[in-house]
């Protein structure tokens, strides 16, 4: 092979690898594809208690927008958690900048304060971890 070629090559194997961790990251927390960023809390949120433990979400991030909050698998009692998703508080920070979102004066769902507390909580530390770690 010529020296050429495997100049060409290397060249050819940089390029898809720095395109590919450019499209696609993920350190466990927050994952990066195609331009859109997931944060999951999980790991993030162990201190952060509702009612009967841990609320850990995933917070999807578009262009610096927060598209989505989604609640993980809880403990928390199902009636009350139910509250807090029919209230609509995981909608709350959707369609706002991470840093308006991170400056929204949110309030708890009457009924599950324990929980809409979590769910608060557990969305200011994605949100700033985002930021921090993009």
């Amino acid at each position: 092979m010529s020296k050429k070629i495997k100049t060409i090559m290397i060249v050819a194997i940089t390029v898809v690898a720095a395109v590919s961790l450019s499209c696609a990251t993920d350190d466990g927390i927050m994952s990066k594809k195609k331009g859109v960023y997931t944060v999951n809390t999980t790991s993030l949120s162990q201190e952060v208690k509702g009612y009967n433990g841990p609320t850990p979400l995933v917070i999807t991030i578009e262009k610096d927008i927060v598209k989505k909050v989604e609640a993980l698998e809880n403990s928390e009692t199902p009636g009350f958690f139910k509250r807090v998703v029919n209230g609509g508080l995981l909608d709350k920070w959707n369609g706002k900048s991470v840093d308006e979102a991170l400056n929204s004066n949110v309030d708890v769902i009457a009924g599950a304060t324990y929980s809409s507390n979590a769910v608060i909580e557990n969305v200011r530390l994605g949100l700033n971890y985002y930021k921090e770690h993009k």
